[in-house]
């Protein structure tokens, strides 16, 4: 997720030395800047969101030791550089020069050369054109390694208290109304988590489309994530989408989590149980006849075995 170069710079809390480096996975020779120490191949390496203690050793050591580093922009990443010491050439890629320097990139790879990816803030291919390039590598079969690390996706998941069993990451919607509405629309049925990033600015429209289309859910408009001003404000989306809309567009970078739709499957009858127990019987005892149909229609065993009892009883003698 995006972010500028002026948060990128608001650390003060934590520091990185270069004795952190050592647990790294990736031999370093402190201070000599050697591309040679990678193997050739693209890095997709994790940056920090906000804070940069969030920043991994194993990070540091790729970057200090990539041929090249390509980046959104130069000036937010060379901040972080700067940060840490790092001195490796940048290369800007982004949405608008990508189609042009992406065969540039790929043929430095196919030169030999070890070459770093990362985006802004967080983690490359969420909502930049990284993908792309990812998908260039593996079609020429260069080796492509991550370098996780910070991600204001998953950040977002850990602190909305709501399900992660299923995710569905929907990244930055249309920032025409219109648009926006279609694609929510397209969301409405999906039994999962849902995760988007907004800008501030758009927040309380967004919340308020999603009120709309989605109906009655749990959410949490994470903002600031790992920085000073971190929040993860959580209620229902009506609630949320009202306070907003009084409240003004806040400050910071923001990630919305909406929760799964409520339980609407249809209630099972007798009829239903009766039916699956007719079927269950023909191949199953009785005790296990009852506990699949228990388990397979979410209904309790005392319920489904009284279901049982009576067809027997209901069945003619023979």
């Amino acid at each position: 997720m995006a972010s500028k170069a002026s948060r990128l710079a608001k650390d003060g809390t934590h520091k990185t030395t270069a004795a952190q480096t050592s647990g790294a996975n990736l031999a370093s020779k402190s201070g000599e800047g050697m591309a040679s120490s990678l193997p050739c191949g693209l890095y997709v390496v994790a940056t920090p969101i906000g804070n940069l203690g969030d920043m991994s050793a194993r990070a540091i050591d790729t970057l200090r030791h990539a041929a090249v580093i390509a980046c959104e922009d130069t000036r937010v990443t060379g901040v972080l550089l700067r940060r840490f010491g790092i001195a490796t050439p940048m290369t800007p890629y982004h949405d608008h020069n990508a189609a042009r320097v992406r065969p540039q990139i790929l043929a430095r790879l196919s030169a030999g050369e070890a070459v770093a990816l990362v985006s802004d803030a967080g983690t490359p291919l969420l909502s930049d054109p990284g993908y792309k390039l990812v998908r260039a590598c593996a079609d020429a079969e260069v080796s492509v390694f991550a370098v996780p690390g910070p991600s204001a996706l998953l950040a977002a998941l850990a602190v909305a208290a709501l399900p992660t069993d299923r995710v569905l990451y929907a990244g930055f919607l249309p920032v025409k109304t219109t648009g926006r509405r279609e694609i929510i629309n397209e969301f409405k049925d999906v039994r999962a988590t849902l995760v988007f990033y907004e800008s501030a600015q758009r927040l309380a429209a967004t919340l308020a489309d999603l009120t709309t289309t989605l109906g009655p859910r749990e959410a949490a408009v994470c903002r600031e994530l790992t920085k000073l001003h971190e929040e993860a404000r959580r209620g229902p989306l009506a609630e949320l989408a009202a306070h907003y809309q009084t409240a003004g567009a806040p400050k910071g970078e923001v990630v919305i989590v909406v929760g799964p739709p409520e339980n609407t499957a249809p209630s099972v009858t007798d009829e239903d149980v009766d039916s699956a127990l007719r079927e269950a019987l023909v191949s199953l005892s009785l005790r296990d006849a009852v506990d699949a149909v228990s388990g397979s229609l979410s209904q309790p065993r005392r319920t489904v075995y009284a279901r049982a009892i009576a067809l027997q009883k209901a069945q003619p003698d023979t």
